[in-house]
């Protein structure tokens, strides 16, 4: 996946957060963000991966997403590794 449309499903994971009662007070939390800081932030890389992080975190947060968004349950997986951190190590 290329990194802006990593980015562009990070932004749309957002607004979904944002739009859950129940999600995004947990959300707030984590991040230690108000509302001002997301949307001074919405576009930067970091945070965006760091939305994707706090979505993975729950396989029915990850369900309920890509169920409204219509994406494949594989795309915010997809996404984060597209995004600033997201490679993934190799030990060997």
């Amino acid at each position: 996946m290329q990194p802006e449309v990593a980015q562009t499903l990070a932004i749309q994971a957002l607004g979904w957060i944002a739009a859950e009662d129940e999600i995004f007070p947990v959300f707030l939390t984590a991040t230690g963000a108000g509302i001002a800081e997301l949307r001074n932030r919405a576009a930067d890389p970091e945070f965006l991966a760091a939305v994707l992080d706090f979505l993975l975190q729950d396989d029915r947060w990850v369900v309920a997403f890509c169920d409204a968004e219509g994406h494949p349950y594989t795309a915010p997986q997809a996404a984060r590794a597209a995004l600033p951190g997201g490679a993934v190590t190799n030990w060997t």
